[in-house]
């Protein structure tokens, strides 16, 4: 299947921010092939279908955050603080931007954001055993240490103390 926008180019547009994977406005209005200010405009037309869970505006510190990340100059001009939009925010864009590349594009946005999934699902489970298998070298570390501390303790010569309770090493 011919991509209409690379997987990898949709990755590198999707940021954690406030603990949520979410896109930027500008970053989807131009995968769309949009202004942001009409992708914007679309949106506040329909607010009632952008609940805070799909879509927040960044605070002024998010923003210097994310400059900082990527360096002002790719900023442009920007005026007003970007709206971020969680997976399901995307999927509703669908609903509110109607051309066919908008839909088409939704496709592969909702592709990658399945695929992090499984990829973020496929590092816990390989973490979870990891860790798993260090408990288990733990605990042998510890008996072998109690093994190796129980061979010292009888090579060890017997002291005077020993011999006086009538200790004998090495069954003499």
């Amino acid at each position: 299947m011919n991509s209409l926008v690379p997987i990898e180019r949709i990755e590198s547009k999707i940021f954690l921010i406030r603990g949520q994977k979410v896109m930027l406005d500008r970053d989807l209005a131009e995968l769309y092939e949009v202004a942001t200010k009409n992708l914007n405009k679309a949106v506040k037309r329909n607010i009632e279908r952008f609940p805070e869970d799909f879509m927040f505006q960044l605070t002024r510190e998010e923003f210097v955050n994310l400059k900082f990340h990527f360096g002002t100059s790719s900023w442009g001009g920007t005026r007003t603080l970007p709206y971020a939009f969680t997976e399901q925010g995307v999927a509703m864009l669908s609903s509110v931007l109607r051309s066919k590349r908008a839909i088409l594009v939704n496709i592969q946005i909702m592709r990658t954001f399945t695929k992090i999934r499984e990829i973020l699902s496929t590092h816990k489970e390989l973490a979870h055993k990891l860790a798993e298998h260090e408990r288990k070298i733990e605990r042998h570390d510890v008996e072998i240490k109690a093994v190796f501390e129980a061979i010292r303790q009888l090579m060890t010569p017997p002291t005077k103390e020993m011999k006086k309770i009538g200790f004998r090493h090495g069954g003499e």
